[in-house]
């Protein structure tokens, strides 16, 4: 093979993901390191002046092809794991993290834009040009730009082992679900949905064993523990789902350790920044200004939702009780008895709404609505993916293309479990004179198709899917040329969910629900009558629901903000589960050792950042409720308030530009079912 031949090197628009393979990774990314090395020191010189377009074309642009092809990388590590690759990315890692440790915390790179800033030209930039420059120097101080002799080392040492240690982390999480099967009779599925139990009867004959072969992929588990009357199984699973990657799995799996070793690790980086805690080094860069107000927060929105949870919990217990003889319910049974409750008291269950969601018609709905609110159109192309189901669309605006991305819906084997969007190449005025355009992967785990029938999905994956695009927007329809600030760069952690979170809402709409189903027999749309019925159970188990988030956001708060919390994880889970939680957990739950949000998510000291930016999403929502769902121009000023201004201004003056005024609690109360 030579460099030529190399498809992580091409210089295309869109990465031939079909053509590369693990052996390319090693020789692209020793390439684009030294280019990014020779660029760096170029940069420091003479040769190169203050000027923020000098920089650019020197240094920018390498860096900008590195961490491009780097997120490849990342990508295909995340959706189509194999040894080989997972081999080739812990080669490169250290090595990448060690470069870009080193540029920003370069001294001679951080007094050349502290000279930019100081130029008589700084005056003339523009807004998203000055505000991606204040960001830079903020980040080169927190990368410890400042730091001198034996701190800049232990800096760069602890970064480049957080990175291995993250990778870890997120390797022993997917291997641990990917490792575990569960083959059993189809008499043991009494309950369970005809398309869950299809799906385990090919799993089990492709597999070359009889019966029904179980997984914990979401498709699989979650269904099992809603519908399955079979109790014994649905502890079976929820014990093994919940103890992944822990001490009381194989032993090479435990995260216990990789835990423990990167919270000293983040405590100690704070220490050596002149931070109390990771959790005020982390805050800096967000829009909450310190652990306590977060904490506050948290416990302030907890206590008002736990009125709610704890009538909820008893009438789960009445319910368990009266109707299924259970008169100790316990965690693997709250989902099974909720769906009881919810069919008895609503009439309806989420296998019957699963019918009308079927994968065609909820894809036309999210793209028309996009297409009605933010004046786009959304087209299929054809392009090199990195599996057989994976799709590729192109955005367009007034015969003008604007932006593209890759839809990688189902779950399988070897992809990381969850939902993300993530960047493919971000939009970019480049130093060179045009314009680069933005792409992004949205990523899902809902059920592939069976037997030749469209997939369907659960209201549940819907909305997960709104919120996926919903950051997609954010990414695509910027309208920022400035690297730094464009889409979700440089856009606050714990603002970042609001347009996502934003977009949820539309799931509950009638007149957006009409146009996001066809039931998969009839082709019938969505009945007003099991909408109603949908809807008046919208907020059941609501309480319960905010508390989990709750309990997850102090939890991770505690870990970073208090001493000596490494130490005491498991305490501090129990301690949060007391506090937060009308019914406690099991003994065995080891929910943090496969929390990658915060052990291998970038959500460390930000998992609040959720319930935060739902106070915004709910409210900027509030605006649709007032002019009309599919209302045009109410659409126009959110696109171009909101999302086309990406991170180039504070999002709560996006926020402020949209809704003419501060944001409120109660629209996410009220959203919440707790007003």
């Amino acid at each position: 093979m030579t460099l030529t031949d190399n498809p992580l090197l091409h210089g295309g628009e869109m990465p031939d993901f079909a053509a590369i393979r693990p052996e390319h990774v090693k020789p692209a990314i020793d390439l684009l390191l030294a280019e990014a090395e020779v660029a760096l020191e170029r940069a420091v010189g003479p040769e190169v002046p203050a000027d923020h377009h000098a920089l650019a074309l020197v240094l920018d642009v390498p860096v900008e092809r590195l961490r491009r092809t780097w997120s490849h990388v990342n990508h295909l590590q995340a959706v189509a794991d194999t040894p080989a690759l997972r081999a080739a990315h812990a080669e490169a890692l250290p090595r990448i993290t060690d470069f870009t440790t080193r540029l920003g915390a370069d001294a001679r790179l951080y007094a050349k834009y502290k000279a930019v800033a100081a130029s008589p030209a700084a005056a003339a930039m523009t807004a998203s040009q000055r505000k991606a420059l204040a960001d830079t120097l903020r980040d080169f101080v927190l990368g410890g730009a400042e730091l001198q002799g034996a701190q800049r080392a232990r800096y760069a040492a602890i970064q480049e082992r957080c990175s291995a240690l993250s990778k870890a982390f997120g390797d022993h999480v997917l291997d641990a679900t990917d490792a575990f099967t569960l083959d059993v009779e189809e008499a043991l599925l009494d309950g369970v949905p005809d398309d869950v139990r299809q799906a385990a009867r090919e799993a089990a004959a492709t597999a070359g064993v009889a019966g029904c072969r179980l997984t914990l992929q979401a498709p699989c588990y979650i269904p099992l523990l809603q519908y399955a009357s079979h109790r014994p199984l649905r502890e079976q699973l929820f014990r093994a789902y919940n103890t992944r990657a822990s001490e009381l799995g194989p032993a090479e799996l435990d995260n216990t350790a990789v835990m423990q070793e990167l919270l000293d690790l983040r405590a100690e980086e704070a220490a050596l920044l002149g931070h109390p805690s990771y959790a005020e080094l982390a805050l800096v860069p967000k829009m909450a200004r310190t652990a306590d107000e977060v904490l506050a927060f948290v416990r302030d929105l907890a206590q008002r939702a736990r009125p709610a949870a704890e009538r909820e919990l008893a009438e789960l217990r009445d319910c368990a009780a009266r109707e299924l003889g259970l008169t100790d319910m316990q965690a693997w049974d709250r989902h099974y008895v909720a769906e009881k409750l919810k069919h008895a008291r609503y009439d309806f269950s989420s296998q019957e709404v699963k019918q009308y969601f079927t994968e065609p018609a909820v894809l036309q709905g999210l793209f028309g609505l996009v297409e009605t609110l933010f004046e786009v159109a959304i087209r299929p192309e054809q392009a090199p993916v990195w599996h057989d189901s994976v799709r590729f669309f192109r955005v367009w605006r007034g015969g003008t293309p604007v932006a593209a991305f890759y839809l990688d819906p189902y779950a399988r084997a070897g992809k990381q479990s969850g939902a993300w969007m993530d960047d493919s190449r971000a939009r970019w005025r480049r130093p060179e004179g045009h314009l680069q355009l933005p792409v992004a992967h949205l990523i899902c785990n809902y059920a592939p198709p069976v037997g030749g029938q469209p997939a369907l999905l659960t209201h549940d994956d819907v909305i997960t899917l709104f919120h996926e695009f919903g950051h997609g927007l954010h990414h695509m329809l910027t309208q920022v040329d400035e690297l730094g600030v464009s889409g979700i760069s440089g856009v606050e952690w714990d603002a970042v969910e609001l347009p996502s979170q934003f977009m949820e809402n539309f799931c509950w709409e009638w007149e957006v629900l009409q146009r996001l189903t066809r039931h998969l027999q009839t082709g019938q749309t969505l009945p007003r009558g099991l909408f109603d019925r949908m809807l008046a159970a919208r907020h059941f188990g609501g309480g319960l629901r905010l508390l989990r988030q709750c309990e997850f956001s102090l939890f991770d708060m505690r870990l970073h903000s208090e001493d000596a919390a490494a130490g005491r994880v498991g305490d501090i889970r129990d301690e949060v589960n007391a506090e937060i939680q009308p019914m406690r957990a099991p003994e065995f739950l080891r929910y943090p050792h496969s929390f990658g949000h915060i052990f291998d998510g970038g959500y460390a000291a930000g998992y609040y950042g959720y319930a935060w930016a739902e106070v915004l999403s709910a409210d900027a929502y509030g605006a649709f409720e007032e002019a009309g769902v599919f209302d045009a121009a109410t659409g126009r000023r959110f696109r171009e308030h909101v999302l086309e201004v990406g991170g180039s201004r504070p999002a709560l003056e996006s926020f402020r530009a949209f809704r003419g005024r501060e944001p409120r609690l109660d629209a996410l109360l009220r959203h919440q079912g707790l007003a």
